[in-house]
């Protein structure tokens, strides 16, 4: 094995310890990252030798041929462009030196990352999560100094917040549901946890009170620019195509996939809000609410196995309530329902986990959890044939040590940049294929479709909010006005824009590259195009860029 690689990744984890802990690597369970001003100088430091190193032992090739043929010459170029990209962010205000939410977000998932997976026994992590506790004080401590007095936009330090109420709830009530639990530590440890946890809490609570008092950012300021969007879009994306063509591409496909809406509105001779409607009021009755789930799930993979596309490993789901150490505080933070297993820990069935069913007002509940939802965005696009299916190969079949790791759901994001538009690129396909094999109902294929509106329109915003062209409220309106979003959704939608330039747009780059990848192979492939061995070949390379992977299968190949 090549020893740059082997250096970066050791530098990935060891820097990076709670992306270690949600990986499955546990080394560093106890610690957390070095952002003082030292540190973040020596990170950098690290980060730009690990890069000299990378380049002089695997140079860049000329051909994506060589890719194919050597690993690690791929994995080596993978992991540049993420260290130039962690680089740029760190010299920007996107990184922590200017977005308060990293840090809290950090502070707050570095325990819940203890709390939800029984990879060890429970004394075990709990020692673990003592030791992240006593250090959150002097991690935060650092943030101001960090963040400085530079002006924050408004919606980042809101976020940030709502992470100080979560911890808040996970360090008090959330402590006490996970040491009520079946297994049981000694006493000491409990009082030590306590007593951390305690202590932790009060510097979150100082940290939120000068957090109250930063002055607020201009608009623009939360736009990162072309040159930084250009960075992500060719470097993390590893997109050949100009920011302005993708742009012009997505607008005329937006206003194609509008006229489709209305003619599927019309010909149901319903309108959007009476689809909505009709879908809320089709849902499980209380006592069937888990069942619900399994069973879309059974029937998807059923549906799936029938038309044989993919293969679906035996790796089952297991619909499960939030665990009870982690639910008061889960509406706080950036808390998934399926967040990916970690590569490097063993699982046999994977907990996938909802709201439980509320004490009060249970059919408001059931209308939003309705069978629609749980069939199109908790089984198809994640739990099934989306993110779960797409994560086992990456896992088990992928050659690239990058492509197993990268789209590990972490603090904020997932562990590396470059996976996205595999990851939710062939989650959203996913969906649309599942359709194509007419697995949704009537009204689920109208709502599916609005979904392609949503992330049309997302790619459309990521871009021109980021290159100056719309401001925060023109992109409110885009959403409001041609997205069918209402006005906080939208506003929730833009902030998580502004926070992760680049990110936005990785749904439709995905989703348009594989099917247009799909349709190169059936043109050249003839006769010969096999569905079930494109999604195979595709899925194999794991959480790799699309546009990487589209070449990796069509270059050079005659």
């Amino acid at each position: 094995m090549s020893s740059a690689l082997d250096r970066f990744f050791d530098h990935y984890f060891r820097r990076r310890p709670v992306n270690a802990t949600f990986t499955g690597v546990h080394t560093y369970d106890t610690q957390l990252p070095d952002w003082s001003r030292a540190g973040l100088t020596a990170l950098d430091g690290e980060m730009r030798a690990v890069h000299a190193e990378l380049v002089a032992a695997h140079p860049k090739p000329a051909s994506v041929r060589e890719f194919r043929d050597d690993t690690e010459l791929l994995d080596a170029e993978l992991a540049r462009a993420f260290l130039e990209i962690q680089l740029a962010e760190n010299a920007s205000r996107f990184g922590v030196r200017g977005n308060p939410a990293l840090w809290t977000g950090e502070a707050a998932f570095s325990i819940v990352s203890l709390m939800i997976r029984d990879f060890a026994p429970l004394e075990q992590r709990v020692a673990s999560a003592t030791a992240r506790l006593a250090v959150i004080p002097a991690f935060l401590g650092h943030a101001p100094d960090i963040l400085g007095d530079r002006a924050i936009p408004a919606a980042w330090t809101a976020r940030s917040l709502r992470d100080c109420d979560g911890a808040a709830i996970l360090l008090t009530r959330g402590v006490d549901a996970w040491l009520e639990s079946a297994e049981r530590v000694p006493p000491s440890r409990e009082r030590a946890l306590r007593a951390a946890a305690t202590t932790a809490l009060g510097r979150i609570k100082e940290f939120a009170e000068w957090l109250r008092l930063r002055p607020v950012a201009a608009e623009h300021a939360a736009a990162c620019g072309a040159a930084m969007y250009d960075l992500l879009l060719s470097r993390g994306h590893q997109c050949r195509r100009s920011r302005t063509d993708l742009l012009a591409e997505a607008h005329e496909l937006f206003l194609r996939e509008k006229q489709r809406f209305a003619g599927m509105l019309e010909a149901t001779m319903h309108s959007w809000a009476d689809v909505q409607e009709q879908l809320a009021a089709d849902h499980p009755a209380p006592g069937d609410y888990l069942d619900a789930f399994a069973r879309s799930w059974n029937a998807c993979r059923a549906h799936a196995a029938s038309a044989d596309v993919v293969t679906w490993p035996d790796w089952p789901i297991r619909y499960v309530p939030f665990p009870a150490a982690t639910r008061e505080a889960a509406p706080y933070l950036y808390y998934l329902y399926y967040r990916s297993p970690a590569p490097f820990d063993p699982y046999t069935t994977y907990d996938y986990v909802v709201p439980p069913l509320p004490a009060a007002e249970v059919e408001r509940h059931l209308r939003v959890w309705n069978s629609s939802v749980i069939t199109l965005n908790h089984v198809v696009h994640h739990g099934g044939i989306g993110h779960h299916v797409q994560n086992w190969h990456a896992y088990h079949r992928a050659p690239s040590r990058v492509g197993k790791i990268a789209a590990v759901d972490c603090a904020n994001r997932i562990g590396m940049f470059a996976a996205g538009s595999m990851a939710e690129g062939w989650a959203c396909y996913a969906t649309e294929l599942m359709d194509e094999l007419e697995f949704l109902s009537p009204l689920e294929r109208v709502s599916q479709q609005q979904s392609r509106l949503r992330f049309l329109a997302r790619a459309i915003v990521d871009i021109e909010f980021h290159q100056g062209s719309f401001t925060a409220g023109d992109a409110e309106r885009f959403f409001v006005e041609h997205a069918s979003m209402d006005a906080n959704a939208a506003r929730a939608e833009v902030a998580k824009c502004s926070m992760f330039p680049g990110t936005a747009l990785m749904y439709w780059l995905g989703t348009q590259g594989i099917l247009d990848l799909r349709a190169q192979l059936m043109r050249e492939r003839g006769s010969a195009f096999s569905l079930k061995r494109f999604h195979d070949e595709l899925l194999g390379h794991g959480s790799l860029p699309v546009p990487l992977i589209a070449r990796l299968m069509t270059e050079d190949l005659a």
